[in-house]
């Protein structure tokens, strides 16, 4: 599923880049380059403690671990790891009483430093650990992943999934710091890699044409890994989630455009059985659903709906979503977070580079499951 074998550190020149998340007196920095896993000015300045614990899966911890324990030695007279199992299929409440039981069985006190080394799943995990143990601790991201190191490290929302939803139990809580040591994507399965450009593409139609136009002149150098394109596609990915979380820090309402593509892209995890697909390929399939969506309202050109179908396929992402049936999709999408009322609510470009959230007509939203799932048509 994910990475097999440890990448050695970058031999070039080291690349370094610093995007700052402004919240106030919680504001933090996302450190972006190569070579940070042992950069010990990464690790300065982050709270004292006599425990740090990692948080890690049984993939990515074998990888870059121990790396991490060094980095941190200096820093804290305790250095302890805790291993999950891998995969969204582990993002529940059991796994996450694996954490606690670690953090008690080695009685951590509320000064202890929780470190998240791993993806989305690890980082959602142990951001929702760190603030509901003794009623908050800090925590530092250091993901893994190129979904993770574009979103889901950067903005606080922590959560596990239950079975009717996902991310459905969680709480907004920051970190400290967010650590993206681009090296580590050179372990990440191809897979993997494409399921985080989904989330590297959305930042385009919703806030920034011109970024969406780089990453279509671009999609073949992040997809052979070229060091440079990835620096410059996570910081702008970060720059642009740092800037709409700095103004709504809790989806109150301008942060809820973060989520273009999402809410078809949950009801085919939820619907499939979470870690069938992964999150980005369900991302980039909601996003060719959630573009076609916007051109039936009258929001958008159908070349749009094109453009984006494209530029999926050209990152190696489904765009046909899978046979779950239109009642199905549809019930589940009523469990979506962004749901009002009963209403099921979308976001949708209305122009490029500008996303809005609204509702659709029932109707209409078959059409588009109609025209973009292998079965929804005779389903529907």
């Amino acid at each position: 599923m994910m990475p097999t074998t440890s990448a050695a550190p970058s031999p070039a020149a080291p690349i370094r880049a610093t995007v700052r998340v402004e919240l106030g007196d919680r504001s933090y920095d996302i450190l972006i380059g190569t070579g940070l896993l042992d950069d010990p000015a990464a690790w300065t300045g982050l709270p004292k403690a006599q425990t740090a614990m990692i948080v890690t899966n049984t993939t990515v911890g074998p990888l870059y671990a121990a790396r991490l324990q060094a980095a941190l030695a200096p820093h804290y007279a305790r250095v302890l790891t805790v291993e999950l199992p891998d995969g969204e299929a582990f993002k529940d409440a059991a796994t996450l009483e694996r954490i606690y039981d670690a953090l008690l069985g080695a009685t951590c006190d509320r000064r202890t430093v929780l470190f998240a080394l791993g993806g989305g799943v690890v980082g959602d995990m142990t951001g929702f650990a760190a603030a509901c143990y003794m009623r908050g601790v800090p925590f530092v991201q250091v993901p893994t992943t190129l979904l993770s190191q574009v979103d889901s490290s950067v903005g606080g929302k922590t959560a596990i999934n239950h079975p009717l939803g996902k991310n459905m139990i969680g709480a907004f809580y920051q970190p400290v710091r967010v650590i993206c040591d681009l090296d580590t994507l050179d372990t990440l399965p191809e897979r993997e890699l494409s399921a985080g450009l989904a989330e590297v593409i959305k930042y385009g139609p919703i806030a920034d044409a011109e970024f969406l136009a780089w990453i279509e002149a671009s999609i073949e150098r992040l997809r052979a890994r070229d060091k440079a394109a990835l620096a410059q596609a996570v910081k702008r990915s970060c720059e642009i989630k740092a800037q709409v979380v700095g103004c709504d820090e809790r989806e109150s309402g301008l942060r809820a455009i973060l989520n273009f593509g999402h809410t078809f892209g949950h009801a085919i995890e939820a619907g499939l059985g979470y870690g069938e697909w992964l999150h980005g390929e369900a991302v980039g399939c909601g996003m060719v659903m959630a573009a076609d969506l916007s051109a039936r309202l009258g929001l958008m050109p159908a070349e749009f709906v094109a453009r984006v179908r494209l530029l999926c396929e050209r990152a190696g992402l489904p765009v046909v979503g899978p046979a779950l049936g239109a009642e199905r999709y549809l019930q589940l999408m009523q469990i979506d977070k962004k749901s009002e009322g009963g209403e099921i609510r979308f976001v949708v470009i209305d122009r490029l580079g500008s996303a809005r959230m609204q509702g659709a007509p029932e109707a209409m939203v078959r059409e588009v499951l109609a025209a973009h799932c292998s079965a929804c048509a005779s389903a529907s």
